[in-house]
């Protein structure tokens, strides 16, 4: 049974004191604390197998070849994927950067068109813009009052210069869980590429590219109880092997000569140089982690704890929760204000009684302005919280009110 009390015994930094008070660990949408299970992986590999990889016949090279090469068979199989769809980056940012530099940049000409979303994060914003200087255009589609995409944008947005669709499946603001298999439904319906933002969906919920129907989908080990610094990016076999390097140097090449360099197989061909091979290992120890826990009972702990936030939110006096109604229909990020408290200020008293959140606009400017919000305060939950540590929670708020009368 999936019991968060007996998990949270996995996490020494939970037993952390702050300000006298006992952790309190609702920042999970930012980074995700890491279990004992993991950080023995990175001590054994760095005390027992540290070694560069794919480069020596020596006995440790050999271990932390295989070590690495079996982690993307790991991280891939989470997602549906092949080992060899499974590309290993910095994190999701640089995914999608392999994406729009190593694809885009290449294959996309003047007049094209990319539509994405106002509820994206920079990182799958900003990506896009920089192809404005190509001449591509960029289109977005909007949101209704409660968090939700107006699905009915795609139908005015879509043309026949429509390239890339692309897409956040949770929200890491609003929690909202995007319909992906219809949005790619309509991207391929018009033969557009389909890419998906799932570094707030890959670590919470089943996810399987496969079904979904993803050409590409980028997620980040941090965010699921791995190191940082470590991430991947899933992209269809013919895609990658249809695309030129993003990066150039070591170990992306197969053969070399003054006049010209081939191409390793896949994914070495995108992971030029030294790359994080013990973050890669502790990635899979982490996927391993919930792989034990299971993830659609991940995502029903999440829902419990969501719904019960919910519920208890409401009894604060001028709380506003932004974005679903519905906690099925979203992850568990609570972004929120409280009556007229800025939301640094309402954060800062709650770290005063150890509770750890989120404020400011959260890598995600366009939407905060939108929802006709400076900033806002937000609460995300994962697989260690508990109600209790909810009730607590509201007990701050609370206070908090009072003192700002």
């Amino acid at each position: 049974m999936f019991d968060a009390k007996k998990i949270r015994e996995d996490f020494p930094i939970l037993k952390r004191k702050v300000n006298g008070k006992t952790l309190v660990y609702f920042d999970n949408a930012a980074t995700t604390q890491k279990p004992v299970q993991v950080i023995n992986a990175i001590r054994d590999y760095y005390e027992n197998h540290n070694a560069n990889i794919h480069r020596g016949v020596h006995q440790l090279s050999q271990e932390a070849s295989q070590m690495y090469e079996d982690a993307h068979h790991v991280v891939g199989k989470l997602i549906g994927a092949k080992w060899d769809e499974t590309i290993f980056t910095r994190n999701t940012t640089e995914g999608l950067n392999l994406v729009m530099y190593a694809w885009a940049m290449r294959k996309l000409k003047k007049g094209d068109e990319i539509i994405s979303t106002v509820m994206e994060h920079h990182s799958n914003m900003v990506t896009w813009q920089f192809l404005k200087e190509m001449g591509i255009k960029l289109k977005f589609v909007g949101i209704n009052d409660d968090g939700t995409l107006k699905m009915e944008d795609y139908d005015k947005l879509v043309t026949r210069s429509t390239k890339l669709i692309t897409v956040v499946h949770a929200s890491n603001v609003v929690g909202t869980i995007n319909d992906v298999r219809k949005i790619g439904k309509i991207a391929h319906d018009n033969k557009a590429l389909f890419v998906v933002d799932g570094a707030q969906s890959v670590p919470h919920m089943p996810v399987n590219v496969k079904k979904m129907d993803a050409d590409f989908l980028a997620f980040s080990a941090h965010k699921m109880l791995g190191p940082t610094g470590m991430g991947a990016l899933y992209g269809k076999r013919s895609l990658l092997q249809s695309m030129d390097p993003f990066m150039y140097g070591g170990d992306m090449i197969k053969q070399v000569t003054l006049e010209k360099s081939t191409w390793n197989d896949l994914p070495w061909k995108f992971e030029a140089g030294t790359p994080n091979i013990c973050g890669g290992v502790a990635f899979a120890e982490a996927v391993k982690y919930l792989e034990r826990l299971k993830m659609k009972n991940v995502r029903k702990h999440e829902e419990e704890i969501t719904k019960y936030a919910m519920e208890r939110m409401s009894e604060v006096d001028g709380l506003k929760i932004f974005g679903p109604g519905d906690y099925r229909n979203r992850g568990g990020v609570l972004s929120f204000n409280l009556g007229e408290i800025h939301p640094h200020d309402l954060a800062t008293i709650l770290d005063e009684f150890g509770v750890a959140v989120r404020s400011g606009q959260h890598c995600a400017a366009p939407l905060i302005h939108l929802l006709k919000a400076h900033a806002t305060t937000r609460a995300s939950f994962y697989v260690y919280n508990t109600k209790e540590e909810v009730d607590y929670f509201i007990d701050v708020l609370n206070k908090a009110r009072k003192v700002f009368g």
